[in-house]
Parts: C-alpha cells; structure tokens; sequence
C-alpha cells in the first residue's frame, strides 16, 4: 500500500507544469498513454524503494508515504521517472528534461539511464552527482556527494555504501558491501574491503580506514543489508 500527497493525475500535472515552466519550447506532450504507464511504474518502483527506509518521513500511520513537499522523497521520484521514461519510450527529450528538472530543483545530478538500484536513499540532496557507476542496493548519499570515472573506468559498488557530505568515490574502484565513506573523504582508483570505514583524519588530512561491525547505512533502512564477505 502506498500513499501519496496528490493523486496520480494530479502529481502527474504537477511534473509536466513545472516542466512546461522550465522549458517552455511547446515541445511537450503528456497525451502518450505511455507516460501514464511510465507514471505508474515509477510510483510502483518509489514505493517498493521507500518502504525499506526507516525515515519517519517516509511512512504515515504505517503506510509507505510520498511527499511531492519533501525534497529527497520528490528527488528520487524525480529520477524513477526520468528512467521509466526512458526505459518505456525510449524518450531521450522527456527523460532529459526529467534529468534537468532534478538538477535544477534539487541539485542532484544523476542521469537518467544511470543503474541507481532498486533501493537507494538520497539525503539533503544538493551538488550531488551520481555517475555511471556499478550500484547495488542500499546506497545512501549526502550533499556534496560525487561518484565519478577517471577515463571512462567507473567505480564498482556493494550493498549498503554509505557516503557522508563532501564525499567522492573516483575511478577503478571496487569498494565491498557496507563500507562507509567518511566527511570529505575521497576514494579515488582504490579498493575497500567489506565492513570498512573510510575517512579523512581532520589533522593531517590523511586518509585511513579501519573495520567495523555495523554499517552506518544500516541506521536508515528497516531490513538486514545483506553482506559478502569478500568483494567489492
């Protein structure tokens, strides 16, 4: 069961009047029934992903909630969409402008035919910038988030990376299951093992890691992260 703030046509005029505002070229039409199927699929997928997060905010009385007022929640519909869009139609225009939307709303940069997994967590949003990198379930970003390639290689990521403000995972990395990125660390062509946290010492600026028992991605979602006990 999921709840949402606005009905499904109503959220849907929504989306199309503030794309209409932002680019306002007449060369949007949301009659495609498609666009109804992509809507639905999109709300279908934001459902099934906000339904394993703790936040009180996503959830009302006990039933899964969707905010079109509450900035994450909207950010990561922002780009369900943006990929059902362009999954359904092949609508390269539409999922761009969805692209767009969300970066200019809420400053989150992550395309729409990126491999964000199914269960994911954007927090407080804000020059984040989400590259074509290998994703799996349970990644959680803060503001200033940056996951990038270094000549076109991509990081590899496992199941619950947590990645505190200011963070960036750069290039041919391969980083385990429930690691966490410390504030303003960055990872860049390196390797993590499973269970480590990364972070810069505020000192000397150095980088370190060291191992623990519980991820800190594991604070914001309501089931078990599955772990590896090798890998990345």
């Amino acid at each position: 069961m999921f709840n949402i703030s606005l009905s499904m046509q109503e959220l849907q005029t929504y989306v199309f009047r503030q794309l209409d505002h932002f680019f306002p070229d007449g060369r949007l039409s949301p009659r495609d029934p498609r666009i109804d199927e992509a809507f639905q699929d999109a709300l279908d997928r934001a459902e099934y992903c906000f339904r394993h997060v703790a936040l009180r905010s996503y959830h009302r009385e006990g039933v899964t909630f969707l905010s079109h007022l509450h900035s994450d929640q909207y950010t990561m519909f922002l780009w369900f969409l943006s990929n059902s869009i362009w999954r359904r139609l092949e609508d390269a225009e539409l999922a761009s402008k969805l692209f767009y939307l969300n970066k200019a709303l809420n400053g989150v940069a992550c395309m729409y035919d990126a491999a964000m997994p199914d269960i994911f967590l954007v927090v407080h949003g804000g020059g984040i910038v989400l590259g074509k990198a290998l994703y799996d379930d349970f990644f959680v970003c803060y503001q200033g988030c940056t996951v990038g390639a270094i000549n076109g290689v991509y990081p590899v990521l496992g199941k619950g990376v947590a990645m505190a403000p200011q963070s960036a995972i750069i290039g041919g990395c391969r980083v385990g299951d429930h690691v966490t990125i410390g504030n303003q660390a960055l990872l860049r062509n390196d390797d993590l093992q499973p269970g480590a946290v990364y972070y810069r010492n505020t000192e000397d600026g150095k980088h370190m890691s060291r191992q623990v028992d519980k991820p800190w991605a594991q604070s914001f979602f309501n089931v078990p992260i599955p772990r590896k006990e090798k890998g990345g």
